[in-house]
């Protein structure tokens, strides 16, 4: 590795599979603490774009709108990233270690599971204790909370599942990019670009939407409200299921298997 204030790709790459070797010694209660604090930070980041949002369309227009909801945003991966956590979509890059026979595929199925319910455990904590707070109770607060869940848990399966490709391709992205950083200034830079730019998009991120959808479903039943599509079952099979497909092919294909065919495959 070089002292450069950035590695290069190829060197990146190689050091995303050593840092996938932690599979392999990492006790799994260290693994689940890290994916709980990984579900709570991506929350913070979801939580303050719904605060910015909520208005900010009227006065800024709704490109505007969207620009800023994705920059706040990306608080969430930053403190993934600096703070150190285990994130469902960032792991997919786990297969890149797989590819390079440094870890078997069934301890990647392990982590990921493992990962991708403390997750949702973080996410859906948070979400319950943003509506103890009633700081989502606010007409305009409230109403950005549901809508954003309801349109979410209305979206078709095949949309779905092509906006979560979509955004983990992005996300795998900022988390290379945020490897191949050597300074804090450069990892923040890093993770904000990515992210910003799938948020302001309109893409589909699992670990984010384990905060968006519950918050709107315990919101809605705190206000009585029922909105025809904001449910568990959907929020699961419509929404949950078909993004997290869609997470994994597009950091698996577009980005771990992308980057290990061109510098690391054997040839």
């Amino acid at each position: 590795m070089n002292d450069k204030r950035f590695l290069t790709p190829q060197e990146t790459a190689a050091l995303i599979v050593e840092a996938g070797r932690r599979v392999l010694t990492q006790p799994w209660q260290r693994t689940l603490v890290l994916s709980l604090l990984a579900g709570f930070y991506i929350a913070f980041g979801a939580q303050l774009a719904i605060v910015v949002t909520q208005d900010s369309a009227v006065y800024l227009g709704a490109g505007v709108s969207k620009l800023l909801g994705g920059s706040v945003f990306s608080l969430g991966l930053m403190l993934v990233v600096i703070c150190g956590a285990e994130l469902f979509t960032g792991n997919i890059l786990l297969v890149k270690a797989a590819l390079q026979k440094q870890i078997p595929w069934w301890k990647i199925g392990e982590n990921w599971l493992l990962v991708i319910c403390g997750n949702f455990i973080g996410a859906f904590f948070f979400a319950w204790l943003m509506i103890q707070t009633d700081l989502l109770l606010p007409e305009k607060m409230a109403a950005n909370v549901i809508g954003i869940a309801t349109v979410k848990s209305g979206l078709s399966f095949k949309v779905a599942f092509v906006r979560g490709i979509l955004c983990n391709w992005l996300v795998c992205l900022a988390v290379f990019m945020a490897v191949a950083a050597r300074d804090i200034s450069g990892k923040i830079f890093a993770c904000y670009m990515p992210i910003m730019a799938f948020v302001a998009s309109g893409f589909e991120h699992s670990v984010a939407n384990m905060y968006f959808i519950p918050a709107g479903i315990l919101l809605s039943a705190k206000q009585m409200v029922n909105p025809s599509l904001l449910c568990w079952e959907n929020f699961f099979i419509a929404n949950l299921l078909p993004v997290t497909l869609g997470n994994i092919v597009g950091g698996v294909i577009f980005v771990a298997g992308a980057y290990w065919f061109v510098y690391l495959r054997q040839r």
